[in-house]
């Protein structure tokens, strides 16, 4: 690392004859690579977080552009960085300064940062072998890790002159880019009270850290904390306990899986002793992994993988190779490799004749650059199966000539030789496919093949275009009017004015029948035919390409079969036969691909598709967005291993996506949501004045993506001038027929007069969705999250859908066992309960309004009616997961009790900001089950609370430090002292 941060001269190539020479260093925060000199300072950098890999030696675009002889292999390596993808290929003077800049930045990717954090993940894996450990517990400290390096990329960015500490005036222009309004005055105060050395007018990274914690502390999170604690500034094993059944919804609580939460997240030494957590600890543990909305399980493949191939959803890429439009944009073997690692299992490879007998890789027509089909094919060969050991399917779009399919199939057997699927399989005997888990480590070859009856000793054969599922073909059908395309019993497609059909009397060619249906003239025409290379056919084993004619007919068919059809044709399939469509899904292998009219890559939205079983929807993964967002949300869901089982009434039931009760007497369920919070939430991204634009208005929305009838959409209120910790508070409800499908997106808007911009999203699988207090971290952002209640009910109250799907036992490692039968009839949760908090309807309002709640009726991925209530069910306040009735009733503005814990209420109130002005204790219930209240105790309450922020702010440890704050030594009479900041004093 320190090589690195002092710098090494290297040459940047940039596709000229010499490569530029540049001063390359790792910043003071070993948070991002920069170099010099260069005409744009700002942007000439690539953060730790953006990269992808790093490669040693000439295996980029950029480097094949130079003479095998130009440099030394050992000198050369290549980053990949960014959504794009992009490459910096560098080239070092020794090969030793390439070893140390590869292996600094592994180390710097895996979270390690310097000799101490090496040596303190050593000692974890001394203490917990890997074998033991669970994948959440694997991320813990990569998390802790990471908030210290955003702390410390965030001091670097802010120190404007260089000279490593930030002045008053520097802070204010971080908190105005941190989207933070505060008072001049206040800010200065915190200011002054961070600032303990000696150097005074300025803070120094410790004491940025010390002042970043003051204007951080949650105040959602506090209330929380004490209101299971009973108004402790600590939370002892009992209190957390009770904490994570009540409203995490977690069984089976061993005392040492509580004692390794307190010793994972409490910063406090003197915490640590009593075992005890303080808001730090308490923070720690609810930003980490363990509070995230995403199931931690599902992090590793989690469904079963032993059904046959039509059984699942596939991850599938379109145009694999491109980086950017259809008609203009770079082929990069690179794509290859980074759609392989996200997951995905289908690539394509649109293969054409090439110079010196070798085939190549473009879109055909176009002027796409070109790369060599056996690059492709070595790429493929490297990445498939890192990230991932279930098969790789290659969809070959082959436009080659007889002699260079037989090279293709030769580089085929060559590179990829055992992970080739070359098993002897007999059609005829054996009609399921095999299984992802049978087919493990295994590379299929989807395309064209000869016929059966074919001489066995013939080299090559014709194949028409009857056996064809090509793109290619597909999309001639689209060269006339799409509004001719209709869908009849018959025929797959016909059209009104020329309409296509089988000549049975001609078995080598076909009739079009053209002119109106009065007067109809028959016209032959010949077939279609290519010659295909034996050696070519005989790599196709169980992903024939054929195209469909009649979907009632061929789904009764064998399924060593794939058909390839555009997004033209089967929305105009969705629209007349979504039933039959789901039916041939079940039997047989669907590819949908873009219409050839999206000639900027865009991609259309998925979830039609998915909501008729299609197994591999294609999608542009070069093009980010919503669509691609989907596709990854779907196929996380089961460790991101590129194949999703289908719900059982996909692969098995009488099913119709686009009905209002698709599947009569299924179970419905009810999402509850409360959106409470928002987190360190940053400027768009496009804004027009950048970090110096007016502070963020923010609102979210949530929608529902799923069959029509379940799409819908809700947004809470703007709340002003607040970025960085707004308050919203409110409840949104969805009614879902079909939760197995679905997808739940959060997006962050800024609120504007003339509009809104958006700043972020998060989209998450219905079912990976963890019950509770929970928060939602945007998507490439490292700290912006919003914190939300979730909780899933069903709606004939007999058992919540989460509990027939999830096991809520997860643990940090698997070697923490349960409670025995004693422990758990143990007084460790005791019966009562503390006050819960409720924003009460005399808070004080927001002197500027807000924009209300805003409810679109319909969402544009799915024109179907919404469904949503104006109601807000109550939630009962035994934990929602257990076998009971809920009960109904409770309307927006009255108190919605969550047991043993905080209550906010569902008023859509005015207020903007947070204030526990507008905060009460209410007791529990009386015996009688009416509430009765104490008195209002907005005031005191915000007194209180200011009062121990201050003493945290003076007596707990730094942000992040284990260092504890300079405590007097316990005297006598002082057994069980307990300091405001939440630190025990023994």
């Amino acid at each position: 690392m320190c090589t690195m941060q002092a710098g090494t001269q290297m040459s940047k190539l940039k596709g000229k004859k010499k490569g530029l020479v540049r001063f390359f260093y790792l910043d003071e925060h070993k948070s991002c690579i920069r170099w010099r000199p260069s005409r744009k300072h700002d942007k000439a950098k690539i953060t730790i977080d953006s990269i992808h890999e790093v490669c040693e030696g000439k295996k980029s675009e950029m480097f094949r552009r130079y003479a095998d002889n130009r440099f030394d292999p050992n000198c050369c390596f290549s980053i990949y960085y960014g959504e794009r993808v992009k490459s910096l290929d560098l080239v070092s003077t020794n090969a030793e300064e390439t070893r140390t800049w590869i292996t600094g930045l592994k180390y710097l990717m895996a979270g390690i940062s310097d000799e101490d954090s090496l040596a303190r993940r050593q000692r974890t894996r001394d203490q917990y072998p890997l074998s033991s450990l669970s994948h959440t517990s694997l991320h813990i400290s990569f998390f802790l890790n990471r908030s210290l390096m955003w702390l410390q990329q965030t001091f670097s960015e802010a120190d404007k002159n260089g000279d490593g500490t930030l002045s008053i005036g520097e802070v204010h222009q971080l908190l105005h880019k941190l989207n933070v309004n505060l008072p001049k005055q206040k800010v200065r105060q915190m200011f002054q009270d961070a600032d303990t050395d000696e150097n005074q007018g300025s803070l120094g990274f410790e004491e940025f850290c010390s002042f970043y914690k003051m204007i951080s502390t949650r105040r959602d999170l506090y209330l929380i904390m004490i209101s299971y604690s009973n108004q402790k500034e600590v939370m002892d094993l009992q209190d957390l306990a009770r904490f994570l059944e009540n409203e995490q919804k977690m069984r089976g609580l061993a005392k040492e899986y509580l004692a390794d939460i307190v010793a994972k997240f409490e910063p406090c030494p003197l915490n640590l002793q009593r075992m005890v957590l303080g808001i730090d600890g308490f923070t720690n543990f609810m930003r980490s992994p363990a509070g995230d909305i995403f199931n931690p399980e599902h992090n590793q493949v989690n469904q079963d993988m032993t059904l046959p191939l039509n059984n699942y959803f596939i991850a599938t890429s379109h145009n694999t190779y491109l980086t950017g439009d259809q008609l203009l944009s770079q082929s990069r073997v690179e794509m290859y490799a980074y759609v392989l690692q996200a997951g995905c299992r289908c690539v394509e490879v649109d293969c054409w004749d090439g110079p010196d007998g070798e085939p190549i890789i473009h879109h055909g027509y176009t002027l796409t650059s070109k790369i060599l089909f056996k690059d492709v094919v070595e790429t493929i060969n490297k990445y498939a199966f890192t990230k991932s050991q279930y098969p790789v399917i290659l969809s070959i779009e082959n436009h080659c000539t007889v002699p260079q399919q037989k090279k293709m199939a030769e580089y085929l057997k060559e590179v990829l030789q055992d992970k080739l699927d070359l098993s002897g399989v007999n059609t005829q005997e054996c009609k399921k496919l095999p299984s992802p888990e049978m087919l493990k480590g295994k590379v299929l070859v989807k395309g064209k093949k000869l016929p059966a009856n074919l001489d066995p000793e013939a080299e090559e054969g014709d194949v028409s275009d009857e056996d064809t599922g090509d793109e290619e073909d597909e999309e001639d059908n689209d060269d006339d009017d799409d509004d001719n395309a209709q869908v009849t019993a018959g025929f797959f497609f016909q059209r009104k004015k020329r309409i296509r059909v089988k000549n049975k009397a001609a078995s080598d060619g076909e009739s079009d029948v053209s002119g109106s249906r009065e007067g109809t003239q028959i016209v032959y025409h010949p077939k279609k035919t290519m010659r295909l290379s034996r050696a070519l056919s005989d790599l196709v084993k169980y992903t024939k390409s054929v195209r469909v004619h009649d979907i009632e007919t061929q789904a009764l068919m064998n399924s060593w079969q794939v058909s390839s059809l555009n997004e033209t044709v089967m929305n105009q399939i969705l629209q007349l036969k979504p039933a039959e469509l789901v039916r041939f899904n079940q039997r047989q292998l669907l590819r949908v691909y873009p219409s050839n009219f999206r000639v900027d890559s865009s991609n259309f939205n998925p979830q039609p598709y998915w909501n008729a079983g299609c197994h591999m929807v294609a999608l542009n993964y070069q093009t980010e967005g919503r669509m691609l967002d989907l596709n990854r949300a779907k196929f996380s869901a089961n460790g991101n291993c590129g194949y999703i089982l289908k719900p059982k009434y996909m692969r098995k039931a009488a099913f119709n996506p686009t009905l209002d009760d698709p599947l009569p007497g299924h179970r419905k369920t009810q999402l509850v949501l409360k959106i409470i919070s928002g987190q360190q939430l940053p400027k768009p991204k496009d804004s027009m004045f950048g970090d110096r634009g007016e502070i963020i208005d923010p609102f979210v929305k949530v929608e529902i993506i799923g069959l029509p009838i379940d799409c819908s959409e809700q947004q809470t209120r703007v709340v002003d001038d607040n970025g960085f910790n707004p308050m919203w508070e409110e409840t949104l409800v969805f009614n879902i027929q079909m939760p197995q499908n679905a997808l739940v997106r959060f997006e962050v808007w800024d609120h504007d007069p003339i509009g809104r911009d958006f700043i972020g999203q998060r989209t998450v699988a219905f079912t990976s969705m963890m019950p509770g207090y929970r928060h939602v971290y945007l998507e490439g952002m490292a700290e912006s999250s919003i914190f939300v209640h979730v909780a899933i009910n069903d709606i004939t109250g007999k058992v919540s859908y989460f509990t027939l799907t999830h096991k809520l036992n997860f643990s940090f490692n698997s070697i923490l066992k349960p409670f025995s039968h004693e422990a758990k009839s143990s007084p460790l949760i005791p019966p009562s309960s503390p006050p819960r908090v409720r924003r009460t309807l005399q808070a004080p309002a927001s002197p500027r309004p807000s924009t209300p709640m805003r409810t679109k009726a319909r969402s544009r991925s799915c024109p179907r009616k919404q469904i949503t209530s104006p109601e807000t069910p109550m939630v009962n306040r035994k934990p929602v997961f257990r076998r009971q009735t809920q009960n109904y009733g409770s309307y927006r503005g009255q108190m919605r009790p969550i047991p043993n814990g905080l209550c906010l209420s569902d008023s859509t109130s005015s207020s903007s900001v947070s204030s526990t002005d507008s905060l009460e204790f209410v007791p529990s219930c009386v015996a009688g089950g009416e509430e009765q209240r104490e008195g209002t105790l907005q005031r005191e309450m915000k007194a209180l609370f200011d009062q121990k922020i201050r003493e945290i702010r003076c007596k707990s440890p730094l942000f992040l430090n284990g260092r504890p704050a300079a405590l007097p030594a316990p005297g006598p009479g002082r057994e069980s002292e307990t300091s405001p900041s939440g630190c025990v004093a023994a």
